[in-house]
């Protein structure tokens, strides 16, 4: 991991110099923003490899400068946040962050998520080609070198994170995975991470599907989700 790039938006001063020195200490190679109003230039300056990137901030808050971002790059986005609510996640994945973390957090934790999350972004980046490329289901396509997926020809489009819970799914249909094993198995975090943030995908995944009558993600209640092609119950 050393030298790979950490890009920080946060107001606070004391998170963000805590933030920064935890992640320097660990060889990463930090810079700071703590105001959304110069968050673009400085990441495009910058050009991170990772942004830790808080909601609440001066001039534009973190959720513009997120789907601005995500407009035109792939790079993971860690989201903070001072409310435990949902709608702040849902609008934080919605708008394509990989990840969100509530404040009081502990910056190992912070760590080990941009660790987990850089690990799965290089992957990404350079896939195996002993890996298969494409899944077919029926008239449904997943291809996991371009993060894409396809429906009689047309593409439906989700974010990363999104595109890595089918990716993974569909690898075993039929197989039920619980709220913890999709958690460790694609964020690759083991003890860390809030597991509603696996209901909130799962329910924004259905709704991208049903727009195409398309039901592949089933509940086995009280035990977690399978990939079934039918309707969800």
């Amino acid at each position: 991991m050393a030298n790979e790039k950490v890009l920080i938006i946060e107001d606070d001063k004391d998170i963000r110099n805590i933030l920064k020195d935890y992640l320097t200490a660990d060889g990463f190679i930090v810079n700071t923003c703590d105001n959304g109003g110069n968050a673009l230039s400085v990441f495009n300056s910058f050009a991170p490899d990772i942004i830790v990137l808080d909601i609440m901030l001066p001039q534009v808050d973190g959720i513009e400068i997120c789907r601005t971002i995500r407009s035109n790059s792939l790079v993971p986005i860690v989201m903070l946040s001072a409310k435990s609510g949902d709608i702040d996640k849902i609008l934080s994945l919605g708008v394509g962050a990989d990840d969100y973390i509530t404040k009081p957090f502990s910056p190992m934790e912070v760590i080990a998520r941009v660790k987990a999350h850089l690990r799965r972004y290089k992957t990404f980046s350079n896939p195996s080609n002993s890996v298969s490329d494409k899944k077919g289901f029926g008239e449904l396509t997943i291809d996991s070198k371009s993060y894409k997926v396809t429906y009689m020809d047309k593409e439906i489009h989700f974010t990363s994170r999104e595109f890595e819970i089918i990716d993974f799914m569909s690898q075993y249909p039929s197989q039920v995975f619980s709220k913890e094993q999709l958690y460790d198995n694609v964020w690759g975090l083991s003890g860390f991470g809030d597991l509603n943030t696996i209901a909130v995908y799962i329910k924004r995944i259905r709704e991208k599907f049903s727009a195409y009558n398309l039901s592949f993600i089933k509940t086995v209640w009280g035990v977690g989700y399978k990939w079934e092609e039918g309707l969800d119950e």
